[in-house]
């Protein structure tokens, strides 16, 4: 039943990144959208970046994805063009 869950889950998150999609926002995307848009990081992992980005704040920059445990800087290499930090909005004054 968990290998069912685990082909369901993978079908979904094919189809939800078409070929060619615009890079997703490290500091914004949810569970499933990490995890469809770097090769190497599930549904598991892509929790632990959203937990390390709402404990320690948003991610200055793409490299960053390294200091989250479990996840290199050769994970990162490879996913560059899938991943982007947004410029963040100005502060209020």
């Amino acid at each position: 039943m968990h290998n069912l869950h685990a082909l369901i889950f993978a079908v979904f998150t094919m189809l939800s990144v078409p070929a060619g999609a615009a890079p997703v926002d490290i500091n914004s995307a949810d569970a499933a959208m990490l995890a469809a848009a770097i090769d190497g990081v599930g549904e598991k992992k892509a929790v632990t970046i959203i937990r390390r980005r709402e404990t320690y704040g948003p991610f200055g920059r793409v490299e960053d994805l390294a200091n989250v445990k479990g996840i290199g800087s050769g994970t990162v290499e490879r996913n560059r063009d899938n991943l982007m930090v947004a410029p963040s909005a100005p502060a209020d004054r």
